[in-house]
């Protein structure tokens, strides 16, 4: 960094009462903040854009199913959908694997 930049971000982090390092932080956490809020409106103006073409692919929504809570619903095949009867099922495969 050149020493003006560097000469004014050690002004502003005064006038903040902020060391350099947490102003840096600052910044870099903004503008990740500002970076995510313009994708997801990029996203968002995408699927505005594509939303007849995505119906025509997929089909629409089953709007029961976009409300379910996560892991709720049928567990499909083998059943138990939790997370510690997928961990079992998965350690007893590879243990299986290793004989």
């Amino acid at each position: 960094m050149d020493e003006s930049t560097a000469a004014a971000a050690r002004r502003r982090a005064q006038q903040r009462g902020l060391s350099v390092n947490r102003y840096i932080e600052e910044l870099v956490k903004q503008d990740a903040g500002e970076a995510g809020r313009a994708f997801v409106e990029a996203a968002a103006d995408f699927m505005k854009q594509y939303e007849s073409v995505f119906a025509e692919e997929f089909g629409t929504p089953d709007p029961a199913a976009v409300l379910s809570p996560p892991g709720g619903g049928d567990p499909g095949p083998g059943g138990d959908a939790t997370a510690a009867g997928r961990r079992s099922r998965h350690r007893g495969s590879v243990a299986q694997g290793e004989r």
